[in-house]
């Protein structure tokens, strides 16, 4: 029996009682990630790609004070609609208790999402890019929540790296430190977000699903406790040079600092920053990873969900 504040839709519940594969998918991405009406457009795209590919789509937010786990397209809208998405909360791990409490309204970041799909036993979570240590984070220590809810919470994060305005070598230290796999699929390099190819090494190559999912088992078969990165390029088609890319960071991080912003607004105003003086290049190639990314989860939830299936006595996600 789940607690009542914690509200699966019927087909979310059909799925994970039948072993289906189900995705899970944030909500941030459409409050504060994305200008609308993409954002709403892209998110609806998304669970499409993950059905089309025969898996079942979990978006998840806070809504009332409710965990909701499987969005109605009423309430993707509802999140998404500048009208009313201003007065949606920004939900990372601190922040749950007292959405739930005061029955508030918010979307979930990566570190929240990992929180609810691991309540109702969803192991496979599909994202844009991790958060990580933001550039100067030596002197800021403004250093994602993401991060530690890898180390800590049993969820697989498939993602296209780590946002490229953020640190990459001490994001990828961090992760080092807390013991959180970084796998590349079909790649050796840790790629960049809107970039293919990236400066550093991700730990380990897998090339297909079937060997993600085996390696997802034994870490949680053997109690190791945590997610696992699972670094999923653009497609070159779609991606952006790294020396451009970095030009517009760092006139983006300029504006920043002269506008003094700062915590969580940071990044969202850097990502639109990036979007403008791109002139919607970076806006591109995040939706066509973020589709890209939603392909792979499913794939990845159908393997897992075998993988389970064949372990009847593998190790709680």
């Amino acid at each position: 029996m789940l607690p009542q504040y914690i509200q699966i839709s019927e087909e979310i519940k059909e799925a994970l009682s039948s072993q289906k594969g189900v995705v899970a998918l944030e909500s941030t991405i459409i409050a504060h990630g994305l200008p609308y009406p993409q954002n709403v457009e892209t998110a609806l795209e998304v669970e499409r790609i993950i059905r089309n590919e025969g898996a079942v789509p979990a978006t998840i937010a806070v809504i009332d004070g409710a965990i909701c786990i499987g969005l109605t397209p009423a309430q993707i809208e509802a999140i998404g609609n500048p009208k009313q998405s201003q007065k949606i909360l920004k939900l990372s791990r601190r922040d749950l208790p007292y959405a739930i409490a005061m029955q508030c309204t918010g979307a979930t970041t990566v570190a929240a999402t990992m929180i609810c799909a691991a309540l109702a036993k969803i192991a496979i979570f599909v994202t844009g890019g991790i958060g990580g240590v933001h550039r100067h984070g030596e002197s800021t220590l403004d250093i994602s929540a993401d991060l530690h809810e890898l180390a800590k919470t049993n969820v697989a994060v498939v993602c296209s790296g780590a946002k490229s305005i953020l640190d990459i070598e001490k994001t990828l230290e961090v992760l080092e430190t807390l013991g959180v796999p970084v796998i590349g699929y079909q790649t050796q390099d840790f790629p960049e977000f809107y970039c293919s190819k990236g400066a550093f090494l991700v730990d380990y190559r897998m090339d297909h699903v079937e060997e993600i999912a085996k390696m997802l088992n034994m870490k949680w078969q053997l109690g190791l406790k945590g997610g696992v990165v699972v670094a999923n390029a653009i497609p070159q088609a779609s991606a952006l040079d790294n020396a451009r890319v970095e030009r517009f960071i760092a006139d983006a991080l300029l504006e920043a600092e002269k506008c003094e912003v700062r915590g969580k607004e940071i990044t969202p105003f850097l990502l639109s920053a990036v979007s403008k003086k791109s002139e919607g290049e970076t806006l591109q190639a995040n939706l066509a990873l973020i589709k890209n990314n939603a392909k792979l989860g499913a794939h990845l939830s159908k393997a897992f969900s075998i993988v389970q299936k064949e372990n009847p006595t593998s190790g709680e996600i």
